[in-house]
């Protein structure tokens, strides 16, 4: 069904390329992942034979060059995956991490060897990638991290902690943020890329944390102490993790956006469904004007927002994203997604609040948003800085 308000409106990006990948993507989404939602909501994390299949069918690594087994597409490849999984109501796959974080750090700053060694398997869905940033007492603020790597030989010594990690509990590849230099903060991180296998000495996984939405993605807290780890491992260079985050960040936040507009869109496709179908005081709610006015609002921010967007994603396949742009995208957007969800999901009213709807669960999912990448007054700093 097409979205109300986006009838006829194609991304000045997009190519018949992409519209057989969202064809692909959305079978695969619907078909084969979301049946297995309820199993999955309760198993709190996602079934490792969905990646695997997902890899198989290509959907893995698009933007990875194909050498090392990916798509050899671009983001905006990435962005109609990431789309059409929000469109289809699925939300135990960590593919914003795994292919839209985790693949763009080894592209961008591994060695012809590390991207050898990794790379392949993250496309394939036999290793499941992840980035842990976040700690217990570090929030959003990268330069306070405390976990560090000292090295001693041919190997790192780390020590520390990560919380909130998404795909935590199942990740085989991490890309981890260390402190390298304790004298230093923002000049003294690096990034390390850490192969994690369950009962190695100085690594353990912590909870799986159960949250108030994803209840299918996996969010973990991972402990090091003196956990070995390759010095060959280093991404990039030593003391440059920071810079690297910063030039990274904006793909995170745009990732988020898109997964924000795409959740816009389903949930007017859903209230609109919906307002036609129920019944109250003797006519469909869509003959009510409250009602008609609420859409009218969702459907106009919804295009407002999914322009917004592809401006976006067109800058950064140019390579002209800024941290600026990146961030009121990420800003805009989400607050506009937790608008939306919540206007649309009052037209259901006592049932939106029931898990029976969709809408419920997109209500519950949506609030994130504004807390990962960054929360949203982080990104206000970021937008001040340039005015």
């Amino acid at each position: 069904m097409p979205t109300p308000g986006l009838d006829g409106y194609t991304e000045p990006w997009r190519k018949p390329e992409h519209d057989d990948l969202a064809e692909l993507a959305r079978t695969f989404f619907t078909k084969e992942v979301v049946p297995h939602a309820g199993r999955l909501g309760k198993q709190g994390h996602p079934d490792r034979e969905h990646y695997l299949r997902a890899g198989e069918l290509g959907l893995l690594g698009l933007s990875v060059p194909e050498q090392y087994g990916g798509g050899g597409g671009d983001f905006t490849h990435e962005a109609v995956l990431l789309h059409e999984q929000t469109l289809a109501g699925e939300g135990s796959l960590g593919l914003a991490v795994h292919s839209g974080i985790v693949t763009g750090y080894l592209n961008e700053y591994g060695t012809e060897d590390q991207k050898q060694r990794w790379l392949p398997g993250l496309c394939s869905g036999e290793l499941i990638g992840a980035i842990a940033m976040t700690e217990p007492d570090g929030g959003s603020d990268v330069q306070a991290i405390r976990t560090r790597a000292v090295r001693d030989g041919d190997d790192y010594l780390v020590s520390g902690s990560k919380t909130f990690i998404t795909n935590g509990y199942l990740a085989d590849l991490l890309v981890l943020a260390v402190k390298t230099d304790q004298s230093a903060k923002a000049h003294g991180i690096s990034l390390i890329v850490c192969e994690l296998t369950d009962g190695a000495p100085g690594f353990r996984r912590g909870r799986n944390l159960e949250k108030i939405g994803l209840h299918a993605n996996d969010t973990a807290e991972l402990f090091f102490d003196e956990f070995r780890v390759p010095a060959g491992n280093l991404l990039g260079t030593e003391n440059a993790g920071f810079f690297q985050l910063m030039q990274q960040l904006p793909q995170e936040r745009l990732v988020i956006g898109v997964g924000a507009v795409a959740a816009m869109q389903r949930a007017v496709e859903l209230a609109t469904a919906y307002a036609k179908d129920r019944t109250a005081f003797g006519k469909p709610l869509i003959g009510h004007q409250n009602t008609r006015m609420v859409l009218s609002d969702c459907a106009t921010r919804t295009r407002v927002s999914r322009i917004f967007v592809d401006d976006c994603i067109t800058r950064h396949t140019r390579n002209e994203l800024d941290v600026a742009t990146a961030a009121m995208a990420k800003l805009y957007l989400t607050e506009g997604q937790c608008e939306v969800v919540d206007r649309c999901l009052q037209i259901f009213g006592g049932y939106g609040y029931t898990t029976e709807y969709p809408i419920a669960t997109m209500y519950a999912d949506a609030r994130v948003q504004k807390i990962y990448g960054g929360t949203n007054e982080i990104m206000k700093e970021l937008i001040a800085r340039v005015l």
